[in-house]
């Protein structure tokens, strides 16, 4: 049987990844229903967890970095009188306790101590790695690692549901933050413990309230229709730096940009990161603006007007 072969696809797919499967096992899915060369997907979802996973395909995979460290939007469902190892339904049963006095008044004042710069221990259920290993590796042979703690910002911390037995939370967080720590956290500071039992992303910045699509919507896509139809469902490139200040360039400062160099652009009143057009309109990238007034590549993508247009 002769090998289908890949191709060039540039662009970005919001996938909303189903229930027990791991974040790189989707991606592999989506990498062969659309028959593409090259992809990436941007930040982890557990094997529980579902929602938003964007997929980067070809040259979209030199801007997932800006998207790993964007805000993300959860809806969290809460299990009270349990807390697990791994701090969601997958880990063995640490600890249980009796439900007392724990009411909907207590839960909201309880959220806001955990509201805004907060600190956060990594879990040792996590891929942070320690010397050269994942920890997670290392718990699964009930080795436990000190961690340091790290500052993470919790922005909307709301209540949405409680029943005496599960509570369940809208939460809108920075980058780093574990969902799993927060929650047993907070089931700790309640006196009974807590475990996620389950986990939506809704939403990962700058795609607020964005249209996703299901594995089991793509391959019926594929079967309908066949693979190239999937492409008019990508995301043009630039829509994940979409935040970042614009710049439109002439031919010259392009050329000497693509050679490496920082090119004047005084005329532009920002600092830090820019997205970066050629005089006829076309996305070639990232630059970030230095205090002299120059603007010095950042990551560039391929020099293609398909690139430019995703497809």
């Amino acid at each position: 049987m002769i090998k289908p072969i890949a191709e060039n696809i540039n662009g970005i797919l919001l996938l909303d990844k189903p229930l027990d499967i791991t974040s790189n096992g989707a991606l592999q899915r989506v990498k062969r229903l659309f028959g593409a060369k090259k992809a990436g997907h941007t930040g982890s979802l557990d094997p529980l967890a579902t929602g938003m996973l964007p997929i980067c395909f070809g040259e979209a995979t030199k801007l997932c970095q800006f998207l790993l460290e964007s805000d993300k939007h959860y809806r969290v469902t809460a299990t009270l009188g349990v807390r697990t190892a791994t701090g969601d339904a997958e880990g063995e049963i640490i600890a249980t306790q009796p439900v007392v006095g724990v009411t909907r008044e207590r839960i909201e004042e309880l959220l806001q101590q955990f509201t805004g710069s907060i600190e956060q221990v990594p879990p040792m259920y996590s891929a942070i790695k320690f010397q050269g290993k994942p920890l997670y590796e290392l718990a699964r042979q009930g080795i436990e690692i000190e961690r340091k703690s790290r500052v993470i910002q919790i922005h909307v911390l709301r209540l949405e549901e409680f029943d005496e037995v599960t509570f369940k939370i809208d939460v809108h967080c920075s980058k780093g933050t574990y969902i799993r720590t927060l929650v047993d956290d907070i089931g700790l500071a309640l006196g009974c413990g807590a475990y996620v039992s389950e986990l939506h992303r809704s939403a990962v910045s700058p795609y607020q309230e964005s249209t996703m699509y299901t594995m089991a919507e793509l391959e019926e896509i594929v079967k309908q229709q066949g693979k190239q139809a999937l492409r008019q469902y990508l995301l043009p490139l630039e829509t994940s730096v979409q935040s970042f200040p614009a710049l439109h360039l002439t031919t010259a400062a392009v050329f000497y940009l693509r050679m490496g160099q920082p090119v004047m652009a005084s005329h532009v009143r920002t600092k830090g990161l820019i997205r970066l057009y050629s005089d006829d309109g076309q996305f070639m990238g990232i630059g970030e603006m230095l205090d002299d007034g120059r603007v010095t590549p950042k990551r560039l993508l391929g020099y293609s007007k398909k690139i430019a247009k995703a497809v």
